[in-house]
Formats: structure tokens, sequence, C-alpha cells
């Protein structure tokens, strides 16, 4: 039978084929564009030198496009949430977050690999398993589509204005494309776009229960409570079968991620263990973050070399460097220089880095949990240090 890992990969290169071939798809109409604009500025046949700043500044145009219908897609979910009934919780783009924190928006800073922005809402109650998701998800896809007939609409009046009429040109392909991807359902990258989720919400009772249940989890977060603080009802894993929808899988990551708050680090390596061993729709990015905290169980557990190098592969140590500013990255860092490696220098850079990171990050909770987890590998090496042998936590 094919491993789970493998059909996971898979499926997702499907998506990310088709994604591939329509950012080659918006990247050609973008370039006839570009040679139209250039003949429009330069129509007697100006020299390579003459031309290069032109192009330049229409690549600048077409990064600015992307940026901005990136925020225009995720507006939408902000916009369509709030007519539904969803509450504000956070709004990101880039490495830039606004959270409502005690009723104030305060800005801080996330950086996730692969990811470019995200609009987060608390969801009105559920009424007979049932409340609205539709549009809450198709907003962004809505919004895009919205802006890209406006834009190119635009154009026509301004044709002769050549800069202003490539801008909104550009501005009408990229939002197209981007409500194409994200409309048409893909499962790409080990990331279910907004398209595949309404499917997902609408066949799924479980997968819309887990949905709104991690919404309210991050509206939770978001008002200063941690995991061990909420429902234990809430945490209640899946049926197996449940667990091959994404959606439901992320319930079972949550109860790992719950147990690791509650610091009962064996009891959640197990069941990351068993979670990463059966077929589930647990997706890449989640599973990378469970081998991360397998890592820090292992060295405050029985260090065994082996067990290390086999969690921490080639594709283990590619995710961590990618996420090397991640808190739960970070405390796992530092975990390994102190208690494995028993580099003290090195794990103080760590920490400090980790300090430095805290300082912007927008969930001051979670920080807090994971001081108390660096705590315990401080702990343990002083612990080690004055009886002289490797010693698991808390024996």
């Amino acid at each position: 039978m094919m491993k789970k890992e493998e059909k996971e990969q898979n499926k997702g290169s499907v998506g990310q084929i088709i994604v591939m071939l329509f950012f080659i798809a918006v990247g050609a109409c973008a370039g006839v564009l570009m040679a139209e604009y250039l003949d429009t500025r330069n129509p007697d046949g100006s020299s390579l030198k003459e031309i290069i700043p032109e192009f330049l500044l229409l690549m600048v145009v077409l990064y600015l496009a992307l940026f901005l219908q990136t925020i225009i897609h995720e507006g939408g979910h902000l916009v369509f949430g709030l007519l539904t009934g969803y509450r504000f919780s956070s709004f990101w783009i880039g490495s830039l977050m606004l959270v409502m924190e005690n009723g104030k928006l305060r800005r801080k800073k996330l950086s996730v690999a692969g990811t470019g922005g995200q609009c987060l809402m608390e969801p009105p109650p559920m009424k007979d398993g049932m409340f609205p998701y539709v549009l809450y998800n198709a907003g962004g896809v809505i919004c895009n589509l919205i802006s890209a007939v406006l834009f190119v609409c635009l154009s026509f009046p301004l044709r002769q204005y050549a800069f202003v009429w490539a801008f909104c040109m550009v501005m009408g392909i990229v939002g197209a494309g981007s409500a194409l991807i994200n409309g048409i359902p893909l499962h790409a990258g080990g990331i279910d776009n907004d398209g595949y989720n309404i499917l997902s919400l609408g066949k799924f009772p479980e997968g819309r229960r887990a949905f709104w249940l991690q919404m309210r989890m991050n509206g939770e977060i978001a008002a200063g409570k941690r995991l061990k603080d909420m429902p234990e009802e809430w945490f209640e894993i899946p049926s197996e079968d449940a667990m091959k929808n994404s959606m439901a899988a992320a319930m079972g990551v949550f109860a790992c991620n719950r147990l690791m708050d509650e610091m009962k680090f064996s009891e959640a390596d197990r069941l990351m263990e068993k979670l990463l061993g059966m077929d589930t729709g647990i997706i890449g990015l989640h599973r990378s973050m469970m081998k991360t905290d397998q890592i820090y169980c292992e060295l405050i557990g029985e260090n065994r070399q082996e067990r290390l190098e086999k969690l921490m592969d080639k594709n283990q140590r590619k995710f961590m460097k990618s996420m090397k500013s991640f808190p739960s990255v970070l405390r796992t860092e530092y975990a390994y220089a102190l208690l494995h490696e028993k580099d003290k220098s090195k794990a103080e850079k760590l920490r400090q880095q980790f300090e430095k990171m805290a300082k912007k990050y927008p969930y001051p909770n979670e920080i807090n949990g994971e001081r108390e987890f660096m705590e315990c590998c401080r702990h343990l090496a002083e612990k080690e240090k004055t009886e002289g042998k490797s010693l698991p936590f808390g024996e």
C-alpha cells in the first residue's frame, strides 16, 4: 500500500502543477501586455538602454499588483465574514499582522513559509451543525473578480495614459488569476484553497464542525487563552474515517498541541507518532510542526541519537530552516543545542533570538508556553550536570 506521505505528495503535486500553469498563463498575459506597453512608449524602436528602465518599472507594477490583490483577497474574507456574523480576530499580509487585542488593533509580526496572508475571524454560533461558511470562504474570490472587472473597465478611458493603463490591466489580469487559483477547488502544496474548503465543508459534517472549532480557537487564542484553558471536549480526536478529511484531521493536530501545552510530553509524543503513521488528511505544514514537537519530546525524554536522526531527516531540517523564526522551531533548536549538543553558547544565542522574535509575535500566551518549555530544558540540563548523567524531564 502506498504510504500516506507518498499519497499526500502525489495529490499535492497535481494541484501544484495546476497552480503553476495558472501562473504561467498569467505571466504570459502580463508579458503580452508589457510588450504592448513598451511598443506604445517607444514606437520608433528605442535602444535596449532606454527600454530596460521601462521593463523594470513594469516588473515592479506586477509585484505591486500581486501584493494589492492579496490584500483585496483577504479583505474579501473580512468583508463577507462581517456581513455574515463573524468577529474579527486577525489580518495578516506577508510578515505584517494586525491582531485584535483587548479591544484594540495591535501591529505584530508573523512569517510562515509559503503563506502570503490570512484573515482569521471568530464564527457565529453553530445551529444544528450549520453556520455561514460559504460566503466567508468565497469572499476573497468574489472581491478579486470584482476588482479585476473594475480595473479592466477603468483601463479603457485611460488608454492614452500608457503607464496608468498598464497598471489597471495588470491588476485586472492578476485579480482574475487569483480568483481562478483560489476559486477552482485545489489541494496544492499541502494546503486546501477556498474552493476546496467550500466543497469539503458542504460534504463532511465533522469537517464543518472542525472548521468552526478551529475558528473559535483562533478567537480564544487572540483573546489571550492557551489551548489547555479551553474546553476539553473541543479536542476530541475525530473518527479514523473523518481524519482523512483535512479539516477534521487538524483537530487531531490540535489535540496533540493541547497535550504539549499541558506538558504531557510522553502522551503527546505517542499520539503524534500514531497520527503520523495513519492514513490521514493532515497537511504537510502540520506534519512538519508535529515532527518538530516530537524532536523536543525526545530531547527532554530519552534523547536517543538514532531516533533524533530519524526525525531530523533532510526534509525536516529544510522545513525547520525555512521556519527558523517560528516559536516552536526556535524552542526545539534551543533544546537540541542545550541537551543534545551540550553547547551552552549556541543555546544562549538561540534563546536571545527567541526573545527578539517574541517582542513582535502576535500571541503572547503562546510565547509564555514556549518559555516554559525552554525552562524545562534549562532545568534538565542543570540536573544532568549535578547528577552527571542524562535524565528524562520529570525524573
